[in-house]
């Protein structure tokens, strides 16, 4: 029972995001497809999804499209409702889909000043008195979930659920425009930025490269706030695995990690790897073996 998913560009897609991690935190099967928001073939990659237009957009396993963050978050926990898509707690519930629908539906100077990317921090990036009041309200809320619910763990609501999903990409934006954040909301981000699952949506994307780079500002720039271990493409040598870790295929592609030499099938398993090592376990099972 595999669902399809329908993803744009993984380090300006906010909307992919919050889909892709509906899956990948509550261990939903699916196969991923590439819709390129900046290929100019976006509506023919969706064209056998009519009428959906944007992503993501999921197919079931039945054969059922569903377009729109909200639609595939209640189709999910409808059909999977032992994974813990929502807080099990019916309080808890209710203000998580509060949560949910009030960012979905707002927040528009946040969303317009500061576009979703995952290559860089800006320094010096002004902020305006209508991204303030969104960042206030933002800090509210969050400061309300996590008094009320969020004791038994480091997301809004102790354990990860479809809120933490929503506003995984609104982390992004507070990292990636330097936001002023107060000590709760600090946390609250770093969590995001840290956990394995993010990382290995930022490392996947950064397989790509785009020029223009969408949504640049002329603003000086520093690193990603959170330090990986990098390592490197390389043409050729010896792997010490046999067979790629993740598809199992016999390797082609090359990856020096620490003076040590891996191999992948092809260029996307090599390259995401590179980009952050430790966020990959089945990479990590060789690399410690």
């Amino acid at each position: 029972m595999t669902y399809d998913l329908y993803i744009g560009d993984r380090m300006f897609s906010s909307w992919s995001l919050r889909g892709w991690l509906m899956f990948e935190k509550f261990n939903i099967p699916y196969r991923t497809h590439m819709a390129g928001l900046y290929t100019g073939r976006f509506q023919q990659d969706l064209a056998d999804l009519a009428p959906a237009r944007l992503v993501p957009t999921i197919k079931t396993p039945d054969g059922d499209v569903v377009g729109d963050t909200m639609a595939i978050a209640e189709t999910l926990a409808e059909r999977h409702p032992d994974a813990g898509l929502w807080p099990a707690d019916p309080s808890a519930r209710i203000l998580a889909r509060w949560l949910v629908a009030e960012l979905h539906s707002g927040f528009m100077a946040l969303r317009g000043e500061c576009p979703m990317q995952l290559l860089h921090q800006y320094d010096g990036f002004q902020v305006s008195c209508a991204v303030q009041s969104d960042l206030d309200r933002l800090f509210d809320l969050w400061a309300l979930a996590r008094r009320k619910f969020g004791a038994n763990g480091p997301w809004l609501f102790g354990k990860y659920s479809l809120a933490d999903a929503f506003y995984a990409p609104v982390a992004a934006r507070i990292s990636g425009y330097n936001l002023p954040t107060n000590n709760l909301a600090a946390s609250y981000v770093a969590e995001h930025l840290n956990d394995a699952s993010f990382r290995r949506w930022r490392a996947m994307g950064l397989t790509e490269t785009y020029d223009p780079v969408p949504y640049a500002l002329d603003l000086p720039t520093r690193d990603w706030p959170v330090s990986t271990r990098k390592a490197k493409a390389i043409d050729s040598g010896t792997a010490e695995n046999a067979v790629c870790p993740y598809s199992g295929k016999p390797v082609t592609h090359m990856m020096e990690f620490e003076g040590r030499i891996f191999g992948f099938c092809n260029a996307f398993c090599r390259d995401k790897t590179a980009s952050d090592p430790e966020a990959w376990p089945d990479f990590m099972k060789i690399y410690l073996s």
